[in-house]
């Protein structure tokens, strides 16, 4: 397997020491390494732009509001939709796993393949401890890919961030827009453009 050193602007946390250059990987050989048995299913790793970084690890109030998100999800969609929890979603040069993902078609339509950013209409990542991660590095990697709506369920200051309208591959990726959302608002659930459901914060926060 060969590796590919690129200088080309790693996240931060990618950096042991400044100026010197990261070996990063591509989503092609990081497929390698979990098929050769170099990186388990359950190592806490994911792959953020070419680098991998360690998974958040996750207290009690973070599995609750994960599992109030992805019930109250599951139950506005629509046919046509699903939602999982926790499993990858296959970008251009990362593979992150966010907490919750809604997804088109069913799941038998993934057998072979995890979503890439043309199935997915939303993105939830809950942040206590990588509240920052999560306002930095995944937004960043989420606007790149274009996908069109972006959560963060802030439990430390207990709102919920909703970005829209994703800028797609550049210099500096983000979402253009930015609504916060406390605990007596509503949030709208959006599928290509169309409001399908309105979720109260207060029943997604623990």
């Amino acid at each position: 397997m060969s590796l590919f050193n690129d200088t080309s602007g790693p996240p931060a946390e990618c950096f042991a020491v400044p100026g010197v250059s990261i070996w990063r990987l591509s989503v092609a050989q990081y497929h390698e390494m979990i098929r050769a048995g170099i990186l388990a299913e359950d190592d806490p790793v994911e792959l953020l732009d070419g680098c991998l970084v360690q998974k958040i690890i996750k207290n009690p109030p973070h599995c609750l509001a994960t599992g109030l998100v992805r019930d109250a999800l599951e139950k506005a969609l629509p046919e046509g939709w699903h939602v999982k929890s926790q499993d990858p979603i296959t970008l251009a040069a990362s593979e992150p796993e966010p907490d919750v993902t809604v997804v088109r078609g069913s799941r038998r339509d993934y057998a072979d393949r995890h979503p890439g950013p043309a199935d997915v209409a939303l993105v939830v990542e809950v942040a206590d401890t990588g509240l920052q991660r999560d306002q930095v590095l995944k937004k960043a990697l989420y606007a790149q890919a274009a996908i069109p709506v972006f959560w963060i369920l802030n439990l430390v200051e207990r709102r919920l961030e909703v970005y829209k309208e994703p800028s797609g591959p550049g210099e500096q990726p983000d979402y253009r827009t930015l609504r916060n959302c406390g605990p007596g608002e509503e949030a709208a659930v959006l599928l290509e453009g169309q409001e399908v459901a309105r979720l109260p914060v207060a029943s997604l926060l623990p």
